[in-house]
C-alpha cells in the first residue's frame, strides 16, 4: 500500500493504490508531419545521398584500413545504369543504416525528454 502525506499535517493515511496505469496516446501534427517521421527521413535521406555522392563506402568505393575511399572492383557483382555504379545492395546497406541513425536519434531525444 502506498502512504500520503498531507503537507499541513502529522497524519499519515493509507492510499489504495490502482493496478491500471493510463495510456497516453499523442498524435502530434499527423504522422505524415510529426518528428519522429521528420528524422527518420531526413537521417535516411543523409545516408543515401551521402553514399551516392561518394563520401561513404558502397559496392563500387571500399574503405581501407586507413578509411580512405579507394576505387575498387564490383565485388557484389550487381550491375547498375547508374553513372557512379549506386547498386540495390548500396540503397539497401546505407537505407538500414540511415534507419539505425535514425532510431538512435529518436530513442535518445525520447531518453532526455526533448522529444
Amino acid at each position: 500500500m502506498a502512504l500520503a502525506v498531507r503537507a499541513n499535517a502529522a497524519s499519515v493515511r493509507p492510499v489504495k493504490a490502482s493496478r491500471r496505469s493510463a495510456v497516453v496516446v499523442r498524435a502530434d501534427g499527423g504522422f505524415i508531419g510529426s518528428t519522429t517521421n521528420l528524422i527518420m527521413v531526413a537521417s535516411t535521406g543523409a545516408c543515401l545521398t551521402a553514399a551516392r555522392l561518394g563520401f561513404a563506402p558502397t559496392v563500387k568505393k571500399q574503405a581501407t584500413a586507413g578509411l580512405k575511399l579507394v576505387e575498387g572492383s564490383n565485388a557484389a557483382g550487381v550491375l547498375s545504369n547508374d553513372p557512379s555504379g549506386f547498386t540495390i545492395v548500396d540503397t539497401l546497406a546505407m537505407g538500414s543504416a540511415g534507419h539505425i541513425i535514425g532510431a538512435g536519434i529518436v530513442l535518445g531525444l525520447k531518453g532526455i525528454g526533448a522529444l
